[in-house]
């Protein structure tokens, strides 16, 4: 039986939310920056010797002591403007990205948005073609349903088999999964650990920690340089110490 692990936990990582790259003149929920806007701030993180990478790769530099200027990039959904405009921008920064999506809706739309405007979402062969350019692909359960409020077979659907459908399609498991509207209760962390997922990203997780809560940043259309350095630097101070990260 291995000995209890008693270091202290580690900073906590900054990792940045973005969901659709696209037109953001109708965008009543704020998820949407523009390409341009998206380029600016990864220009912004490389001037200041930071690149953008996945929550994966990320993870794991900072077990083995190398995380120093890494940020994990993350974009929720799986939006279909990823390949289109997302994906560009990240190659021509030398960046890497999370990219979580909805199994259950391939091919679909951001229907549980109900001020719209609808936004198309990836199918199953983009995702692919996203994972082929080298992108970790995660799960945002299987529908987008908020799991604090799903009953026990649903709470099992949404994190066990939306991974199982992406492990066919991937030809292996993701090890990471994003809760839906952020929102995250014990029941809901505990659920996402037993399905086998190894991290788990929320938006504020509370009192919970470890690595099935950690936290993000929202990252919008509005964040220029100035906002950008604010919320990079007051993220580390806000948060406490992520328990379970080496």
């Amino acid at each position: 039986m291995a000995a209890p692990d008693h270091r202290p936990p580690t900073a906590v990582p900054w990792v940045a939310m973005y969901h659709s790259v696209g037109d953001c003149s109708e965008d009543p929920y704020r998820i949407t920056v523009t390409p341009e806007r998206l380029e600016k701030q990864l220009r912004w993180l490389r001037r200041r010797g930071l690149r953008g990478v996945s929550v994966g790769e990320l993870l794991a530099a900072r077990g083995r002591g190398e995380g120093r200027g890494l940020v994990g990039l993350t974009f929720d959904d799986g939006y279909a403007d990823f390949l289109t405009d997302a994906l560009p921008v990240l190659r021509r920064n030398g960046c890497t990205a999370t990219l979580f999506v909805l199994p259950g809706r391939f091919g679909g739309d951001n229907a549980w948005d109900p001020l719209g405007p609808r936004k198309p979402l990836l199918t199953a062969d983009g995702v692919r073609r996203a994972a082929d350019e080298g992108v970790e692909i995660g799960s945002h359960g299987l529908t987008h349903v908020d799991l604090t409020a799903a009953d026990d077979l649903a709470l099992k659907t949404e994190t066990v088999e939306s991974r199982a459908v992406l492990a066919e399609l991937l030809g292996a498991a993701p090890d990471g999964f994003c809760y839906p509207y952020g929102t995250i209760d014990r029941r809901a962390v505990d659920a996402v650990r037993e399905a086998g997922y190894a991290y788990a990203c929320a938006i504020d997780p509370g009192p919970l920690n470890g690595p099935h809560a950690l936290p993000r940043l929202h990252v919008g259309q509005n964040d220029d340089a100035l906002r950008l350095y604010l919320k990079y630097r007051l993220h580390r101070l806000r948060r406490r110490p992520v328990e379970g990260l080496r």
